[in-house]
């Protein structure tokens, strides 16, 4: 069965605190990802995410003397602080339903307290897909219906 390690993303794009929030939101679309842990000295401070971005970028249809630009936000002012992580040792299936029974995209991974890697719901759904092809090829395929019919 898979494991945490086994599914987890590793290779962490992090961003500091004081990063504005034009950075992070450049950082999210270059790498095709929506979560970004924020990191002091590779311990994890906090989490901000697209849909933080989003409601934190202002509106185009504002005039622009008015608009707080996403260059003058930083980081610090729209990540979640109190974030839910999950021990690289716990189950897959824990991780699992605590990202369903409280409805959030990732759970950055800890190992002793460090920052070891993320997993999200996408990760999930690979792991779903890879279980479904590996139930069809256990089904029986029309033709052993077929040999079956000969009997």
């Amino acid at each position: 069965m898979f494991s945490i390690d086994e599914i987890m993303s590793t290779s962490l794009i992090t961003v500091p605190p004081d990063a504005t929030l034009a950075e992070a939101r450049s950082l999210m679309h270059d790498n095709g990802i929506h979560h970004l842990p924020v990191t002091i000295d590779g311990k994890l401070a906090g989490l901000v995410t697209l849909t933080n971005v989003l409601a934190a970028t202002d509106s185009f249809l504002r005039d622009d003397k008015s608009r707080i630009h996403a260059n003058d936000i930083s980081v610090s002012d729209v990540m979640v602080e109190d974030v839910a992580t999950v021990d690289r040792r716990a189950s897959l299936r824990q991780a699992a339903l605590f990202l369903e029974r409280h409805q959030i995209g990732c759970l950055p991974v800890t190992n002793d307290g460090e920052l070891a890697g993320i997993i999200t719901d996408t990760d999930f759904v690979a792991v779903a897909i890879n279980l479904l092809e590996q139930l069809e090829e256990l089904e029986p395929t029309e033709t052993d219906f077929d040999d079956a019919d000969v009997a």
